[in-house]
């Protein structure tokens, strides 16, 4: 079943993927907040970094785009939505939390996909005919799962300076505009941070490691920092920046019962006035 559906979206152009996998990803955030309120959100981001680490292994032609654009951008951006949402309705302690969970979580993965890999592989004759289809896995999760040093600490380093930078900007601009304009506050920290997210990992990841560790071969020039690793997925997240509006004033009426409560008694009304 699971091949048939993968196969039809291969079938579609992936401009078509692309919409599609926008709308199902941010939907969820509404869909577990709803029965789990903030730690719903705290699965949704833990699941989401982990995800998108690994489809940023895979990567897609646009046609509005020349070159290939490595993919997990819509996965990774939807934390920052996650992390406004429990910013805005749950306090910014709330939201360091859900972001050190977020960081815990792909360590730990981490830690327990090594752990697995270090069993040796069976042989063929080991294997068997009953256990021949598990041969070719240990390569298949060692490409999913062992990452260059560099790679994971460029991206760890990233994930927090980045969701803790839209934790401030979303914050200083409630300090700002008040309890209103929540769109502002929404696009413009998810817009700064996602910028900052790609600026510290591709310079992490493309220049100053290798630099450092003498792996020449794997420095880019700067036209390709900036123009394909730093620009090339960014006006993605952008877009999704504007797009994050609607989501976060809908993720009030899938607040749980008694967190719209909380919510209401600390901002001093009903969130129809907020509107």
């Amino acid at each position: 079943m699971f091949a048939d559906l993968v196969a039809g979206f291969n079938a579609l152009p992936t401009e078509s993927m692309l919409a599609i996998e926008l709308v199902v990803v941010f939907s969820l955030i509404p869909l577990i907040l709803r029965p789990f309120g903030a730690a719903g959100l705290f699965i949704f981001i833990a699941v989401g970094i982990i995800a998108a680490n690994v489809q940023v292994l895979k990567s897609a032609s646009f046609s509005f785009y020349d070159s290939p654009i490595p993919l997990g951008t819509v996965a990774f951006s939807a934390t920052y939505v996650a992390t406004d949402v429990l910013t805005e309705y749950y306090g910014r302690a709330t939201a360091r939390k859900a972001v050190w969970l977020g960081f815990s979580a792909m360590l730990m993965m981490t830690v327990m996909m090594l752990l697995i890999m270090g069993y040796k592989p069976m042989t063929a004759e080991a294997a068997g005919e009953g256990m021949a289809w598990a041969l070719p896995n240990h390569d298949h999760i060692a490409a999913l799962y062992l990452p260059q040093a560099t790679l994971l600490i460029a991206g760890l380093s990233s994930y927090l300076i980045s969701q803790f930078n839209d934790i401030y900007v979303f914050q200083k601009i409630r300090s700002w505009t008040g309890r209103g304009q929540l769109w502002a506050r929404a696009c413009g920290s998810t817009a700064i941070s996602a910028l900052v997210d790609n600026i510290v990992f591709s310079t992490l990841a493309w220049m100053v490691f290798p630099w450092l560790l003498g792996q020449t071969d794997q420095v880019v020039d700067v036209n390709t920092l900036i123009f394909t690793f730093i620009l090339g997925t960014y006006w993605i997240r952008l877009a999704m920046a504007i797009l994050e509006a609607p989501f976060m004033y809908a993720a009030r009426w899938f607040l749980p019962e008694e967190d719209r409560r909380a919510y209401e008694a600390r901002n001093d009304g009903p969130m129809l006035a907020t509107a």
